[in-house]
């Protein structure tokens, strides 16, 4: 625990020298910062010894809670052997072992792991990987990419390119490449919806014949883009058309994989195996920065040829296949099969989905949704449920407020509240996790 002064001096030195993400700076300096030192499970504990249940992981990223002692003891373990050991030019064991795991434990047909760092390169490896296969094939007119509205992918130019959320992408959309977007549709039932949004990929990929490199998409659940849930069927729909149009279907599962929607991966929910899949945030627990791109013999294939043919895939990451990441992860899938974690959620799950329908009992809660451990609470400014708050209202940002005043670390997507708790936070946390969100929406939107 620091004392009184040093804690000023940490909040002047914060101010005058970080810039922190996706925040209006210009409030940041005018509020009082929680500054965190360490963690206990589900808790993050600040420099003056005050408690908060993580109610999103981290951003996304915390699977089996903080200090955990089977993953600190990864770490440990592989920093006395070596720290990093470059992938150009030599390999390391940790980097192929978790390779032999991925291809283990992904869908059938992903047997090729190329390793990054984040999210969005984990993005920019499919795409870049996706366009330079066609151009092996012999198909160099396969150069636009469908994507959807509302879809977040990172924010790199490539994974802004194929992204949808205006407020995020519009400033950069001189700088992005050209693509096809689809438009989510709403307001119908699911089965409406998923006709309606299946007949416009449909209708893009008639049009765009044999122009379309790839089809992206985050599976089952949109993140960033207000925790918005596909309808059911819509994901086996999407790859049949892939398939029919010969086109290939990477799927984003940077937010959505390790066990988020209650599978290890959610293509798994409709038996989908994509041509590649993205994977980072859970993968190390929400211990070190690691991604992998993974694909297929196919893919893979297309850029073996001898040396002179330039068909190398020149993209590569300083930290690729970095072996600390490498050992966390294998850690962290260690823990899920040992403790037997998939089957496990199942019960919180249950229990999560039952107790977010609670909310609804609240008067500016327009709509709950929810996937497994990951959910958006969509907060409106009418009774009716039909006026949204303003954006300069800045009512999600008041809740999470009001939500760290009562113990809990909460994240709004503008006006919706995000729940996503690491995966093993216990029934009795997960109570007290959505009486304080609870709590905190009724204080400030009651009027």
């Amino acid at each position: 625990m620091q004392n009184l002064k040093d804690r000023e001096q940490l909040i002047s030195w914060d101010r005058e020298y970080v810039w922190h993400p996706f925040t209006q700076m210009q409030d940041w300096l005018d509020e009082d910062p929680v500054i965190i030192e360490h963690g206990e499970g589900v808790y993050l504990i600040d420099i003056e010894g005050n408690r908060y249940l993580d109610g999103i992981a981290s951003m996304w990223t915390n699977v089996h809670g903080h200090n955990h002692p089977d993953l600190n003891a990864a770490l440990k373990n592989q920093i006395d052997k070596i720290s990093h050991a470059t992938l150009l030019g030599s390999s390391n064991l940790p980097a192929i072992e978790l390779a032999q795991k991925l291809v283990e434990i992904t869908p059938v047909g992903l047997n090729k792991v190329f390793y990054s760092d984040n999210g969005s390169t984990a993005v920019e490896v499919a795409l870049k990987m996706a366009f330079q296969y066609w151009q092996h094939k012999g198909e160099s007119q396969r150069n636009l990419f469908v994507h959807f509205d509302n879809a977040y992918h990172g924010d790199t130019i490539g994974a802004m390119s194929v992204g949808g959320i205006d407020t995020f992408h519009n400033t950069f959309n001189s700088l992005l490449f050209d693509t096809v977007q689809v438009s989510t549709p709403q307001g119908a039932s699911d089965a409406e919806r998923r006709t309606l949004w299946l007949n416009a990929v449909a209708r893009v990929l008639a049009e765009n014949g044999g122009k379309i490199a790839g089809v992206i998409l985050e599976p089952l659940i949109q993140g960033a883009g207000g925790m918005l849930i596909a309808p059911k069927g819509f994901l086996n729909g999407l790859a049949a058309l892939a398939k029919k149009w010969n086109t290939l279907l990477i799927v984003d599962e940077v937010m959505t994989g390790f066990g988020r929607t209650g599978s290890m991966w959610a293509c798994e929910h409709e038996n989908i195996s994509p041509d590649i899949l993205c994977t980072a945030k859970g993968l190390t627990a929400g211990y070190l920065p690691l991604a992998a791109t993974i694909t297929t013999d196919e893919i893979y294939s297309a850029f073996l040829a001898d040396y002179s043919d330039r068909k190398t895939f020149f993209h590569g990451h300083t930290y690729t296949g970095n072996p600390l990441g490498c050992a966390v992860a294998l850690e962290n899938i260690a823990i899920f099969e040992r403790e037997e974690l998939i089957d496990k959620l199942q019960t919180t799950i249950a229990h999560f989905e039952c107790r977010l329908q609670e909310f609804y009992q609240l008067k500016h809660v327009g709509d709950v949704r929810v996937c497994g451990m990951a959910a958006g609470i969509e907060l409106m400014k009418d009774v009716d449920n039909t006026i949204p708050y303003a954006y300069e209202e800045r009512v999600g940002i008041q809740v999470c407020q009001a939500g760290l005043r009562k113990g809990v670390l909460l994240r709004p997507l503008v006006n919706t509240i995000v729940l996503m708790p690491p995966l093993q936070i216990s029934v009795s946390e997960l109570d007290a996790l959505l009486d304080i969100t609870y709590n905190a929406i009724d204080e400030v939107t009651y009027k």
